[in-house]
């Protein structure tokens, strides 16, 4: 979800404070800095899950620069989309993924990446539509139905969304970054008992990145357990990368209005 300024702030929320919080179209938020694909790009001076904001924009210039040469390069036109998706230019993003799905019309990776353009560029209903049409019903994708459960979070569809993020799950048993979008989803509807459920199994599972854990300081710190939150955003990160988790946790829980409506909805649990 707009994952929803998501290499421009620091990696706990991938979206406005209120409406969107941590849903990721990808998976988890982490897993966007995966989705590179190999072939004629580019070699990247370090991985793009270690780069900081200005090593990820000079990668998505770089890139731009291969995908200008051969605009009809599939692999140059998915890398460089996400890229900008990562550095929060949404907008050029779904112009260069539309480019992309013209040229190749039945690629179903290349209409998912598209939906999650347009979904990061607001275009909700037109997003839905388009995950939708790369799903198969004789080979469902659990990404696709993790995406499309999404976009429906973004639509206040909670049930259906749930239903997709529990569809993806028979399909991948225990993927964390669909329980963490699974978690967030009822962090969205005020339930932060579930919500922590979740995403504390998400955690849990082999192979969760910090955005998994960073989702869980989040719901953890609208209860109030502040201190437990902060430590939690601190796991696995370099110094650099804790300081600024816990100072954007920090800013988020000590905003009023809908986030203290939403800390104050479990339960009065706020010890």
């Amino acid at each position: 979800m707009t994952a929803e300024a998501t290499s421009l702030l620091p990696r706990l929320v991938q979206g406005t404070a209120v409406a969107l919080v941590a849903l990721s179209l990808a998976g988890c938020a982490g897993q966007q800095k995966k989705e590179l694909t190999t072939g004629s790009i580019p070699t990247l001076s370090k991985p793009v899950q270690s780069m900081n904001a200005t090593e990820l924009s000079q990668a998505a210039e770089s890139i731009g620069q291969a995908y200008e040469r051969n605009p009809k390069d599939r692999e140059a036109g998915l890398n460089y989309a996400n890229l900008l998706r990562m550095t929060g230019r949404n907008e050029q993003a779904l112009a260069v993924m539309q480019q992309v799905a013209i040229n190749h019309p039945s690629d179903r990776e290349v209409l998912g990446a598209y939906g999650k353009a347009q979904a990061a560029a607001g275009q909700l209903e037109q997003a839905l539509a388009t995950i939708s049409r790369a799903q198969t019903p004789d080979r469902p994708d659990w990404k696709l139905k993790s995406a499309e459960g999404a976009v429906l979070d973004q639509l206040g569809r909670s049930s259906e969304a749930r239903l997709r993020y529990r569809e993806a799950l028979d399909l991948r048993p225990n993927e964390p970054s669909v329980l963490s979008n699974l978690g967030m989803s009822y962090l969205l509807t005020k339930d932060l008992k579930t919500a922590e459920t979740y995403l504390k199994s998400a955690a849990d599972q082999p192979g969760a990145d910090s955005s998994v854990r960073q989702n869980l300081a989040l719901a953890v710190g609208l209860q109030g357990r502040f201190q437990e939150a902060e430590a939690i955003a601190r796991q696995e990160l370099t110094a650099e990368q804790a300081e600024a988790n816990v100072a954007y946790l920090r800013s988020m829980l000590s905003q009023q209005g809908a986030w203290k409506q939403l800390a104050k909805a479990d339960d009065g649990n706020t010890n």
